[in-house]
């Protein structure tokens, strides 16, 4: 039973960190941080990202400008652009080590120990890419919040709102904490369903040792 769950819960907590992973690529990439209406003219919206800003138009066009200089940017887009990266590499090597400790996986079958080190390390990599993720998204969308409701801005000035991309980053930082936490899980029931190294294995010599030792005892007794 203990090594039913295991499988179940490696292969769930694989499947939640590899959706975790990509879903996190795309927040990073993807300009869709910050969307902007403007009253004067509703047939453009602005859409903000890490690192560029897109006018999308009525007719469908989408004109794109990269961020002029890393320096220049807000102190919450330049270190979400650093923490999104970090969690992007940390959210691959995660996936790698755990791949290398599930159970259906050939490599280091006669390690148990090693497999089940491989899983927790894995684990406890992707909880941490899960975090690196959820804290850049969540303080930009404070200070979108923040924005928002500064009563200092008059009302006629836009206000930037929640993109696609925040909650995609949310999604993704959960997927990857949820998927660590279920494959450190299963590194314990893989170390209790894995049966011990057999102890017959020295039988053989056993035997044959006593089988040498009859004869020459049978031999001994006729000579005498």
């Amino acid at each position: 039973m203990a090594g039913g769950w295991g499988a179940k819960a490696q292969a769930g907590g694989m499947l939640l960190a590899l959706l975790g992973w990509v879903s996190s690529c795309v927040t990073t990439f993807v300009p869709l941080w910050k969307n902007l209406n403007l009253d004067l003219n509703e047939l453009e919206v602005w859409n903000m990202g890490l690192w560029q800003v897109c006018i999308t138009q009525e007719e469908g066009v989408v004109e794109c400008q990269a961020h002029g200089s890393f320096l220049a940017l807000p102190p919450e887009l330049r270190i979400s652009r650093l923490l999104m990266c970090v969690s992007n590499g940390l959210g691959l090597l995660g996936c790698l080590l755990a791949a290398l400790g599930l159970d259906s996986w050939r490599a280091c079958e006669d390690k148990p120990g090693q497999k089940q080190r491989l899983l927790l390390a894995g684990g406890a990599v992707l909880g941490t890419a899960g975090i690196t993720t959820l804290v850049p998204v969540s303080w930009v969308a404070y200070d979108t919040v923040l924005d928002f409701w500064d009563e200092t801005v008059p009302d006629i000035v836009p206000r930037w709102e929640f993109g696609e991309a925040t909650f995609l980053g949310w999604f993704a930082g959960a997927f990857l904490a949820a998927g660590g936490l279920l494959l450190a899980c299963s590194a314990r029931s893989t170390s209790t369903a894995m049966p011990p190294a057999p102890a017959c294995s020295q039988l053989p010599a056993t035997r044959a040792a006593g089988g040498v030792h009859h004869p020459h005892t049978k031999i001994a007794d006729l000579v005498i």
